[in-house]
């Protein structure tokens, strides 16, 4: 008989501490789930990430948009990416030769895939520790003075966006594409950023590593709980 209630008491302990535990596994797997969109425009790409992840490390951000849910994050030549009139000289010199970098920021104040519903949008999550270091990676390609603020530029190009001085020359071996490669081999993702220079071999690649069963589950969205 003692064997027996001692048998349930530990049972009973046995099964609080695993609920507990459990608990705190999903609590923490929750915690872990930073949305990240790479998101296609045709010749370009650029990462969209949380306001929430951003704003903290550079707050000027803040102080520009105010609120807003998203930020999208674009790297690319100062002359070229800023103008509306492309011409066959200003195409040469952003590819031929070194030139300077601007940073082009969009406020994305509803969800990622509605706001880019014309562009091809892949979406990965990453863990704080990816997630940190990609924010890691987008903050450093902005130029700042001497008492730590972004130098802003022209206007977007769309919505509610902004140009501001970039870290880096762009150059035809240096391009807004192999930025983005760069951020994500920061994360962790094996990808070479030496041949990612089209918008197309990114989207490419993150397709197939979300099709590999061995990948592309390390970067599947984690259910939310409530």
């Amino acid at each position: 008989m003692k064997n027996s209630i001692l048998f349930l008491i530990l049972l009973v302990v046995w099964y609080l501490t695993n609920t507990n535990l459990i608990g705190k596994y999903y609590k923490l797997m929750a915690s872990q789930e930073n949305e990240v969109f790479v998101v296609s425009h045709g010749w370009h790409t650029g990462f969209v990430v949380s306001s929430a992840g951003i704003n903290e490390k550079i707050p000027n951000l803040k102080d520009r948009f105010r609120k807003t849910k998203f930020f999208e994050f674009g790297w690319g030549d100062k002359d070229f990416y800023q103008t509306k009139d492309f011409s066959l000289s200003l195409t040469a010199s952003a590819i031929l030769w070194p030139t300077d970098s601007v940073m082009h920021v969009v406020a994305v104040p509803t969800m990622v895939e509605n706001y880019f519903s014309n562009s091809e949008v892949v979406k990965i999550c990453l863990s704080e520790k990816q997630f940190s270091s990609l924010i890691l990676f987008i903050s450093k390609s902005f130029f700042r003075d001497k008492k730590g603020n972004l130098e802003k530029l022209q206007k977007g190009l769309y919505g509610n966006s902004q140009f501001y001085k970039g870290v880096g020359d762009f150059h035809l071996m240096n391009t807004c594409n192999r930025w983005v490669a760069e951020g994500l081999q920061s994360v962790g993702l094996e990808i070479s950023t030496t041949y990612k220079l089209t918008a197309s071999s990114i989207m490419n690649y993150l397709t197939k590593v979300k099709k590999n069963t061995n990948l592309g589950s390390s970067f599947e969205c984690k259910v939310k709980l409530n």
